[in-house]
Protein backbone atom coordinates (compact mmCIF):
# COMPACT_ATOMS: atom_id res chain seq x y z
CA UNK A 1 0.00 0.00 0.00
CA UNK A 2 1.38 3.45 -1.35
CA UNK A 3 2.35 5.89 2.08
CA UNK A 4 -0.18 8.48 2.72
CA UNK A 5 0.85 12.23 4.06
CA UNK A 6 -1.75 13.05 6.64
CA UNK A 7 -3.86 15.12 4.68
CA UNK A 8 -4.67 11.82 2.09
CA UNK A 9 -4.96 9.79 5.39
CA UNK A 10 -7.26 12.14 6.72
CA UNK A 11 -9.39 12.21 3.84
CA UNK A 12 -9.53 8.28 3.20
CA UNK A 13 -10.66 7.81 6.80
CA UNK A 14 -12.87 10.27 6.26
CA UNK A 15 -14.10 8.78 3.32
CA UNK A 16 -14.23 5.55 4.68
CA UNK A 17 -16.35 6.52 7.62
CA UNK A 18 -18.48 8.60 5.76
CA UNK A 19 -19.16 5.50 2.85
CA UNK A 20 -19.56 3.15 5.77
CA UNK A 21 -21.84 5.07 7.74
CA UNK A 22 -24.21 6.79 5.16
CA UNK A 23 -23.96 5.69 2.20
CA UNK A 24 -23.88 1.77 2.26
CA UNK A 25 -24.80 -0.78 -0.36
CA UNK A 26 -28.53 -0.88 1.05
CA UNK A 27 -28.96 2.66 0.57
CA UNK A 28 -27.90 1.94 -2.97
CA UNK A 29 -30.25 -0.75 -3.04
CA UNK A 30 -32.81 1.55 -1.53
CA UNK A 31 -32.52 4.57 -4.01
CA UNK A 32 -32.72 1.41 -6.75
CA UNK A 33 -35.90 0.30 -5.66
CA UNK A 34 -37.37 4.07 -5.78
CA UNK A 35 -36.25 4.11 -9.51
CA UNK A 36 -33.79 6.59 -9.20
CA UNK A 37 -29.77 6.87 -9.69
CA UNK A 38 -28.51 8.92 -7.09
CA UNK A 39 -29.80 10.19 -3.62
CA UNK A 40 -29.24 13.64 -4.06
CA UNK A 41 -29.31 14.05 -0.36
CA UNK A 42 -26.17 11.96 -0.05
CA UNK A 43 -25.02 14.42 -2.97
CA UNK A 44 -25.23 17.11 -1.24
CA UNK A 45 -22.99 15.47 1.55
CA UNK A 46 -20.35 15.05 -0.92
CA UNK A 47 -20.04 18.44 -2.03
CA UNK A 48 -20.50 20.08 1.50
CA UNK A 49 -17.31 17.59 2.59
CA UNK A 50 -15.50 19.36 -0.62
CA UNK A 51 -15.06 16.10 -2.43
CA UNK A 52 -16.49 17.62 -5.92
CA UNK A 53 -13.46 19.95 -5.58
CA UNK A 54 -10.54 17.48 -5.26
CA UNK A 55 -9.08 18.21 -8.03
CA UNK A 56 -9.72 21.68 -8.73
CA UNK A 57 -7.34 24.51 -7.86
CA UNK A 58 -7.58 26.51 -4.56
CA UNK A 59 -8.11 29.55 -6.51
CA UNK A 60 -11.43 28.44 -8.08
CA UNK A 61 -12.75 26.89 -4.87
CA UNK A 62 -11.46 23.65 -4.65
CA UNK A 63 -8.57 21.68 -2.40
CA UNK A 64 -6.16 20.75 -5.40
CA UNK A 65 -5.68 17.15 -3.53
CA UNK A 66 -5.51 15.52 -7.19
CA UNK A 67 -6.14 12.20 -8.70
CA UNK A 68 -4.23 10.83 -5.99
CA UNK A 69 -6.93 12.13 -3.52
CA UNK A 70 -9.56 11.52 -5.47
CA UNK A 71 -8.44 8.33 -5.96
CA UNK A 72 -9.26 7.42 -2.59
CA UNK A 73 -12.52 8.91 -2.16
CA UNK A 74 -13.68 6.66 -5.38
CA UNK A 75 -12.34 3.91 -4.08
CA UNK A 76 -14.18 3.93 -0.95
CA UNK A 77 -16.86 4.84 -2.81
CA UNK A 78 -16.61 1.73 -4.53
CA UNK A 79 -16.84 -0.45 -1.77
CA UNK A 80 -20.64 -0.11 -1.37
CA UNK A 81 -21.15 1.22 -4.97
CA UNK A 82 -21.85 4.75 -3.68
CA UNK A 83 -23.75 5.85 -6.87
CA UNK A 84 -22.93 9.92 -7.68
CA UNK A 85 -22.14 12.62 -9.93
CA UNK A 86 -18.68 12.69 -8.25
CA UNK A 87 -16.79 10.72 -11.11
CA UNK A 88 -18.17 12.52 -14.04
CA UNK A 89 -18.49 15.65 -12.64
CA UNK A 90 -15.85 15.98 -9.91
CA UNK A 91 -13.17 14.28 -11.48
CA UNK A 92 -13.68 14.22 -15.17
CA UNK A 93 -15.45 17.02 -16.56
CA UNK A 94 -13.36 19.70 -13.75
CA UNK A 95 -9.87 17.90 -15.12
CA UNK A 96 -11.27 18.57 -19.01
CA UNK A 97 -12.10 22.49 -17.81
CA UNK A 98 -8.42 22.62 -16.35
CA UNK A 99 -6.79 20.98 -18.63
CA UNK A 100 -8.51 22.34 -21.86
CA UNK A 101 -10.73 25.53 -20.63
CA UNK A 102 -10.17 29.14 -21.23
CA UNK A 103 -10.12 31.91 -18.30
CA UNK A 104 -13.20 32.88 -18.24
CA UNK A 105 -14.95 28.94 -18.54
CA UNK A 106 -12.88 28.19 -15.92
CA UNK A 107 -13.89 31.36 -13.62
CA UNK A 108 -17.35 30.21 -14.79
CA UNK A 109 -17.96 26.67 -13.83
CA UNK A 110 -15.31 25.13 -11.92
CA UNK A 111 -16.06 26.61 -8.92
CA UNK A 112 -19.84 25.13 -9.12
CA UNK A 113 -17.98 21.91 -9.85
CA UNK A 114 -16.44 22.35 -6.98
CA UNK A 115 -19.61 23.70 -4.75
CA UNK A 116 -21.88 20.91 -6.25
CA UNK A 117 -24.30 23.68 -7.28
CA UNK A 118 -23.55 22.15 -10.84
CA UNK A 119 -23.01 18.89 -12.87
CA UNK A 120 -21.21 18.86 -15.82
CA UNK A 121 -20.63 15.64 -18.03
CA UNK A 122 -18.44 14.09 -20.85
CA UNK A 123 -20.64 13.60 -24.29
CA UNK A 124 -18.21 11.60 -26.46
CA UNK A 125 -19.47 8.13 -27.34
CA UNK A 126 -22.03 7.78 -30.18
CA UNK A 127 -21.85 4.23 -30.65
CA UNK A 128 -21.49 0.58 -28.37
CA UNK A 129 -17.97 1.04 -28.62
CA UNK A 130 -15.96 3.85 -27.53
CA UNK A 131 -13.79 5.48 -30.99
CA UNK A 132 -13.71 9.29 -30.50
CA UNK A 133 -12.03 8.62 -33.57
CA UNK A 134 -15.02 8.10 -35.26
CA UNK A 135 -16.54 11.13 -34.20
CA UNK A 136 -19.81 11.84 -36.66
CA UNK A 137 -21.36 14.61 -34.98
CA UNK A 138 -20.71 17.77 -36.98
CA UNK A 139 -19.59 21.65 -35.79
CA UNK A 140 -20.68 23.72 -38.80
CA UNK A 141 -19.07 27.05 -38.26
CA UNK A 142 -21.92 29.13 -38.74
CA UNK A 143 -22.07 33.17 -38.15
CA UNK A 144 -19.46 34.15 -34.79
CA UNK A 145 -20.33 30.24 -33.49
CA UNK A 146 -21.08 26.82 -34.30
CA UNK A 147 -24.08 24.96 -34.71
CA UNK A 148 -23.88 21.49 -33.71
CA UNK A 149 -25.73 18.15 -34.79
CA UNK A 150 -25.46 14.57 -33.88
CA UNK A 151 -26.42 11.94 -31.16
CA UNK A 152 -24.08 10.95 -28.03
CA UNK A 153 -24.85 7.52 -26.21
CA UNK A 154 -24.04 6.10 -23.10
CA UNK A 155 -23.98 9.93 -21.50
CA UNK A 156 -23.12 9.40 -17.70
CA UNK A 157 -25.36 11.46 -15.58
CA UNK A 158 -26.53 12.74 -18.94
CA UNK A 159 -30.24 13.46 -17.18
CA UNK A 160 -28.64 15.08 -14.22
CA UNK A 161 -26.45 17.40 -15.92
CA UNK A 162 -26.27 21.32 -15.88
CA UNK A 163 -24.04 21.78 -18.92
CA UNK A 164 -21.70 18.95 -20.97
CA UNK A 165 -18.37 18.69 -22.75
CA UNK A 166 -19.24 17.86 -26.30
CA UNK A 167 -17.51 16.10 -28.81
CA UNK A 168 -17.62 17.15 -32.30
CA UNK A 169 -16.08 16.94 -35.89
CA UNK A 170 -15.51 20.72 -37.05
CA UNK A 171 -16.16 21.29 -40.61
CA UNK A 172 -12.78 23.04 -41.45
CA UNK A 173 -14.68 26.46 -43.06
CA UNK A 174 -13.73 29.71 -42.20
CA UNK A 175 -10.05 29.12 -42.55
CA UNK A 176 -10.18 26.87 -39.40
CA UNK A 177 -8.70 22.93 -39.62
CA UNK A 178 -11.16 20.06 -39.73
CA UNK A 179 -10.74 18.11 -36.42
CA UNK A 180 -12.58 17.49 -33.51
CA UNK A 181 -13.35 20.54 -31.26
CA UNK A 182 -14.99 19.93 -28.05
CA UNK A 183 -17.47 22.45 -27.02
CA UNK A 184 -19.11 23.32 -23.72
CA UNK A 185 -23.09 23.04 -24.01
CA UNK A 186 -25.63 23.62 -21.27
CA UNK A 187 -28.08 20.95 -21.16
CA UNK A 188 -31.02 22.98 -21.37
CA UNK A 189 -29.71 24.95 -24.36
CA UNK A 190 -32.54 24.84 -27.37
CA UNK A 191 -32.14 21.67 -29.69
CA UNK A 192 -31.04 19.81 -27.23
CA UNK A 193 -33.06 16.81 -26.06
CA UNK A 194 -32.45 13.87 -23.39
CA UNK A 195 -33.36 10.28 -23.00
CA UNK A 196 -32.79 8.16 -19.72
CA UNK A 197 -31.08 4.87 -20.70
CA UNK A 198 -31.68 1.93 -18.53
CA UNK A 199 -28.40 -0.03 -17.95
CA UNK A 200 -28.54 -3.20 -15.25
CA UNK A 201 -26.30 -1.30 -13.14
CA UNK A 202 -28.83 0.77 -12.82
CA UNK A 203 -26.77 4.66 -13.05
CA UNK A 204 -28.09 7.75 -14.64
CA UNK A 205 -27.00 7.21 -18.28
CA UNK A 206 -28.59 9.14 -20.98
CA UNK A 207 -29.24 9.07 -24.73
CA UNK A 208 -28.28 13.46 -25.83
CA UNK A 209 -29.48 14.12 -29.12
CA UNK A 210 -28.34 17.87 -30.73
CA UNK A 211 -30.65 19.42 -33.26
CA UNK A 212 -28.61 22.44 -34.57
CA UNK A 213 -27.64 23.65 -31.44
CA UNK A 214 -26.06 26.99 -31.30
CA UNK A 215 -22.60 27.89 -29.84
CA UNK A 216 -20.80 31.01 -29.75
CA UNK A 217 -17.39 30.58 -30.11
CA UNK A 218 -16.69 31.29 -26.14
CA UNK A 219 -17.96 27.52 -26.08
CA UNK A 220 -15.24 25.96 -27.58
CA UNK A 221 -12.59 24.46 -25.11
CA UNK A 222 -8.86 24.50 -26.35
CA UNK A 223 -7.62 24.57 -29.58
CA UNK A 224 -10.45 24.24 -33.05
CA UNK A 225 -9.84 20.80 -34.23
CA UNK A 226 -7.10 20.02 -31.87
CA UNK A 227 -8.99 18.20 -29.33
CA UNK A 228 -7.96 14.83 -29.70
CA UNK A 229 -4.27 15.06 -27.86
CA UNK A 230 -5.75 16.96 -24.90
CA UNK A 231 -8.73 15.25 -24.72
CA UNK A 232 -7.12 11.65 -25.09
CA UNK A 233 -5.23 12.35 -21.52
CA UNK A 234 -8.65 14.00 -19.57
CA UNK A 235 -9.83 10.26 -21.02
CA UNK A 236 -6.76 8.31 -19.42
CA UNK A 237 -7.67 10.53 -16.11
CA UNK A 238 -10.98 9.39 -16.04
CA UNK A 239 -9.51 5.50 -16.86
CA UNK A 240 -7.48 5.68 -13.65
CA UNK A 241 -10.65 6.91 -11.73
CA UNK A 242 -12.88 4.24 -13.16
CA UNK A 243 -9.68 1.73 -11.57
CA UNK A 244 -9.84 3.65 -8.73
CA UNK A 245 -13.64 2.60 -8.77
CA UNK A 246 -13.31 -1.04 -9.60
CA UNK A 247 -10.18 -1.72 -6.97
CA UNK A 248 -12.73 -0.42 -4.54
CA UNK A 249 -15.51 -2.67 -5.69
CA UNK A 250 -12.14 -5.93 -6.09
CA UNK A 251 -11.67 -4.82 -2.28
CA UNK A 252 -15.09 -5.48 -1.13
CA UNK A 253 -15.97 -8.32 -2.97
CA UNK A 254 -12.93 -10.46 -1.82
CA UNK A 255 -13.41 -9.12 1.57
CA UNK A 256 -17.35 -10.54 1.72
CA UNK A 257 -16.21 -13.08 0.14
CA UNK A 258 -13.79 -14.44 2.87
CA UNK A 259 -15.90 -13.42 5.59
CA UNK A 260 -19.16 -15.81 3.93
CA UNK A 261 -16.31 -18.51 3.56
CA UNK A 262 -15.27 -18.51 7.20
CA UNK A 263 -18.45 -19.05 8.38
CA UNK A 264 -20.54 -20.95 5.57
CA UNK A 265 -20.28 -24.51 6.23
CA UNK A 266 -21.07 -28.10 3.71
CA UNK A 267 -20.32 -31.57 5.17
CA UNK A 268 -20.28 -30.00 8.70
CA UNK A 269 -16.73 -28.22 7.59
CA UNK A 270 -16.63 -24.49 7.62
CA UNK A 271 -15.92 -24.22 3.77
CA UNK A 272 -12.77 -21.84 4.56
CA UNK A 273 -10.98 -24.83 5.47
CA UNK A 274 -11.54 -26.42 2.24
CA UNK A 275 -7.83 -26.22 0.70
CA UNK A 276 -9.08 -25.99 -2.89
CA UNK A 277 -10.97 -23.11 -1.56
CA UNK A 278 -8.20 -21.43 0.07
CA UNK A 279 -6.05 -21.86 -2.96
CA UNK A 280 -8.58 -19.94 -5.14
CA UNK A 281 -8.49 -17.04 -2.38
CA UNK A 282 -5.06 -16.79 -2.30
CA UNK A 283 -5.16 -16.50 -5.99
CA UNK A 284 -7.82 -13.44 -5.51
CA UNK A 285 -5.69 -11.79 -2.59
CA UNK A 286 -2.35 -11.57 -5.26
CA UNK A 287 -4.13 -10.32 -8.06
CA UNK A 288 -5.66 -7.77 -5.72
CA UNK A 289 -2.38 -7.03 -4.43
CA UNK A 290 -0.99 -6.51 -7.92
CA UNK A 291 -4.33 -4.18 -8.93
CA UNK A 292 -3.68 -2.10 -6.13
CA UNK A 293 -0.23 -1.45 -7.30
CA UNK A 294 -0.81 -0.83 -10.89
CA UNK A 295 -3.66 1.83 -9.47
CA UNK A 296 -1.28 3.28 -6.72
CA UNK A 297 1.21 3.80 -9.67
CA UNK A 298 -1.01 5.43 -12.04
CA UNK A 299 -2.65 7.99 -9.86
CA UNK A 300 1.42 8.70 -8.99
CA UNK A 301 2.36 9.11 -12.89
CA UNK A 302 -1.23 11.02 -13.32
CA UNK A 303 -0.54 13.91 -11.13
CA UNK A 304 3.61 13.95 -11.55
CA UNK A 305 2.37 14.61 -15.05
CA UNK A 306 5.16 12.14 -16.15
CA UNK A 307 5.34 10.89 -19.78
CA UNK A 308 4.69 7.16 -18.05
CA UNK A 309 1.15 8.48 -17.54
CA UNK A 310 -0.51 7.37 -20.33
CA UNK A 311 0.85 3.77 -20.64
CA UNK A 312 0.32 3.93 -16.46
CA UNK A 313 -3.48 4.90 -17.13
CA UNK A 314 -3.98 2.21 -20.38
CA UNK A 315 -2.66 -0.57 -18.07
CA UNK A 316 -4.70 0.28 -14.59
CA UNK A 317 -8.00 0.31 -16.69
CA UNK A 318 -7.22 -3.16 -18.60
CA UNK A 319 -5.46 -5.08 -15.77
CA UNK A 320 -7.84 -3.87 -13.23
CA UNK A 321 -11.25 -4.46 -15.63
CA UNK A 322 -9.79 -8.21 -15.84
CA UNK A 323 -9.41 -8.30 -11.92
CA UNK A 324 -12.67 -7.09 -11.14
CA UNK A 325 -14.35 -9.71 -13.75
CA UNK A 326 -12.56 -12.52 -12.59
CA UNK A 327 -13.61 -11.27 -8.55
CA UNK A 328 -17.02 -10.71 -8.70
CA UNK A 329 -17.56 -14.16 -10.73
CA UNK A 330 -15.66 -16.04 -7.87
CA UNK A 331 -17.62 -13.86 -5.52
CA UNK A 332 -20.62 -15.57 -7.16
CA UNK A 333 -19.43 -18.57 -7.65
CA UNK A 334 -18.14 -19.18 -4.02
CA UNK A 335 -21.42 -17.79 -2.30
CA UNK A 336 -23.02 -20.46 -4.52
CA UNK A 337 -27.15 -20.44 -4.63
CA UNK A 338 -27.37 -17.17 -2.73
CA UNK A 339 -25.31 -15.15 -4.64
CA UNK A 340 -27.40 -15.59 -7.86
CA UNK A 341 -30.33 -13.79 -5.86
CA UNK A 342 -31.57 -10.24 -6.06
CA UNK A 343 -31.95 -10.25 -2.24
CA UNK A 344 -28.23 -10.85 -1.94
CA UNK A 345 -25.41 -7.51 -3.32
CA UNK A 346 -22.89 -9.70 -5.20
CA UNK A 347 -25.35 -9.26 -8.47
CA UNK A 348 -24.89 -5.75 -7.56
CA UNK A 349 -20.83 -5.52 -7.82
CA UNK A 350 -20.59 -7.84 -11.14
CA UNK A 351 -23.60 -5.31 -13.44
CA UNK A 352 -21.64 -2.65 -12.09
CA UNK A 353 -17.92 -4.18 -12.95
CA UNK A 354 -18.80 -4.90 -16.66
CA UNK A 355 -20.67 -1.44 -17.02
CA UNK A 356 -17.06 0.12 -15.95
CA UNK A 357 -14.72 -2.47 -18.08
CA UNK A 358 -16.22 -1.05 -20.62
CA UNK A 359 -16.52 2.62 -19.83
CA UNK A 360 -14.19 5.27 -22.33
CA UNK A 361 -12.62 1.73 -24.08
CA UNK A 362 -12.70 -2.13 -22.51
CA UNK A 363 -9.62 -4.20 -21.48
CA UNK A 364 -9.42 -5.46 -25.39
CA UNK A 365 -8.94 -1.94 -26.70
CA UNK A 366 -6.41 -1.11 -23.77
CA UNK A 367 -4.50 -3.79 -25.09
CA UNK A 368 -4.30 -2.94 -28.57
CA UNK A 369 -3.55 0.91 -27.16
CA UNK A 370 -0.72 -0.72 -25.16
CA UNK A 371 0.71 -2.43 -28.18
CA UNK A 372 0.85 0.51 -30.22
CA UNK A 373 2.44 2.14 -27.47
CA UNK A 374 5.32 -0.71 -27.74
CA UNK A 375 5.16 -1.47 -31.34
CA UNK A 376 3.63 -4.90 -30.98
Amino acid sequence: MAVLNEEQQMLRDGALDWVTDRAPVSAFRRTRDAGEVFDTGLWEEIARMGWAGIVVPEDHGGSDFGVTGMGLVLEEMGKQLVASPLFISGLVAATALKEMGSEAQKAEWLPKIADGSAVLTLAVDEGTRHDTAKTAMTAEASGDGYTLSGTKVQVIEGMAADAMLVLARTSGTAGEAEGLTLFLVPADASGVSRTPLKTFDHRGFAKVAFDNVRGGKDAVLGAVGQAHAPLEKVLDVARVGIACEMLGMCQQAFDTTLAYLKTRSQFDTILAQFQALQHRMAELFMELQLARSVVEHAVREIDAGGEGAAEAAVLAKAFVGDVSNKMTRQMIQLHGGIGMTDQYDAGFYIKRSRVLETTFGNSAQACERWARMHDY
